[in-house]
């Protein structure tokens, strides 16, 4: 068993106990079941659901809170932007979920304003921005979100005496800071022969 499996506890400052996390241990595993079953009934109920939107909404709607909508919509945006910047600021992981956060808005921003302006003379006034201002400011924002993440990944493997470069992020086994260098061999051996 490694020691990451089976620590000792410990005492915090404040004076309790704090029990040791198992990589290996029952929750563990458990919450990851209950993790896959849910996202996998949220992909089972949005097909059908998509494919209900697709054949009954109207053509047309108005909107009785436009102004509110899009301003709610833009200081999340903005909200995450500024969370993202702080983050790299201050020289915090917190910068990479932000970014994706702001990334994903960024393509949503882009995307509703395309779409809404289809067909009507502001159209290109929308695609000039989605082309030039969101779009790669999102693409930019994943990047460096990708990059942290992979020299996270780099010095974790260093600091588990692994030889060689990590593998690709997607084939990269969760908590590898957190595991001692046999069992992300025996994750990363169980990812390629499955």
């Amino acid at each position: 068993m490694s020691e990451q499996s089976n620590p000792t506890a410990t005492t915090s400052t404040t004076g309790t106990t704090v029990k040791p996390f198992a990589l290996d241990g029952p929750t563990l595993h458990r919450r990851h079941r209950r993790a896959v079953g849910q996202l996998a009934l949220c992909v089972f109920v949005l097909v059908p659901w998509t494919v209900f939107l697709a054949v009954s909404l109207p053509d047309r709607f108005e909107a009785r809170y436009w102004p509110m909508v899009w301003v709610g919509f833009d200081v999340m945006l903005l909200v995450s932007l500024a969370g993202a910047g702080l983050a790299v600021w201050l020289r915090r992981q917190a910068l990479i979920p932000m970014s994706f956060v702001a990334a994903t808005l960024l393509v949503c921003d882009a995307w509703f304003d395309v779409s809404l302006s289809w067909g009507r003379g502001d159209v290109w006034g929308s695609i000039a921005s989605a082309a030039l201002v969101e779009l790669p400011l999102a693409c930019l924002l994943v990047m460096r979100a990708r990059r942290v993440l992979k020299i996270s990944a780099r010095l974790a493997w260093q600091r588990l005496g692994l030889a060689g470069e990590p593998p690709p992020l997607y084939k990269m086994p969760l908590f590898v800071a957190l595991a001692t260098s046999s069992s992300v061999q025996l994750e990363l051996k169980e990812a390629e022969d499955t």
